[in-house]
């Protein structure tokens, strides 16, 4: 998680997005939640989309190794905060939220207690491969039997950019998953934002996908 750290500390943070995730608002339905459940946001950054969530009345979790990015969520937004030391995690907290400072990978069951739901608009596009691999089987151990995720993807020629963020495709999807979820393809569209950054560094194309799942095993 080096690079993301270098990267917060230099403010080369285009990745972050001043509007709330458009698939987040077409398909939240599908995460089943109801007034007052918890979502879990990995590698949540200071995405405006933790803010969407609570103020549809539902808490948020997340985990950030930056506390740059950390620290501007709630000074952007307002929020007055606390901190406490929670094992080897900083935890960050105000009202119905909570990020943890460190990594991703130190998370256990007991700091997503009472999760109902994940969201991962960018987590998992922004590791390589090998780290792919190693998040799902992570992602996995630490959430409950029927906690729904819903997954964003991102999809382009892999031969014209090395990312991140990085192109998964479906194939990799129900590589990824397939052995311990449920999983519904949405519909993949494309991603204009992204699509005008990527298109700079000359990729031909860009799709955002979308699915929903939900583990059904452990």
């Amino acid at each position: 998680m080096g690079n993301w750290l270098e990267f917060w500390a230099n403010n080369e943070t285009n990745w972050h997005s001043d509007v709330v995730t458009q698939e987040l608002e077409k398909y939240l339905g599908l995460l089943k939640l109801e007034s007052g459940d918890t979502v879990f946001v990995p590698l949540c950054g200071k995405s405006l989309d933790m803010i969407y969530m609570l103020n549809r009345g539902f808490s948020v979790i997340g985990v950030e190794v930056s506390e740059i990015g950390i620290k501007q969520f709630f000074h952007e937004n307002g929020l007055d905060f606390t901190i406490s030391q929670v094992g080897e995690f900083d935890l960050y907290s105000a009202k119905n939220i909570e990020i943890y400072c460190g990594d991703f990978f130190s998370l256990t069951s007991k700091h997503l207690c009472g999760v109902k739901a994940v969201f991962d608009r960018k987590s998992l596009i922004a590791l390589d491969r090998n780290l792919r691999q190693k998040y799902v089987k992570h992602l996995n151990d630490i959430i409950s039997l029927g906690v729904r995720i819903l997954l964003i993807t991102l999809h382009y020629p892999k031969h014209q950019m090395s990312g991140p963020p990085f192109s998964v495709d479906k194939s990799e999807v129900e590589s990824l998953f397939s052995m311990a979820f449920n999983y519904q393809e949405l519909k993949p569209f494309q991603d204009i934002e992204n699509g005008l950054k990527l298109a700079r560094s000359g990729v031909d194309y860009i799709e955002n996908a979308a699915y929903c799942l939900q583990k059904v095993r452990e």
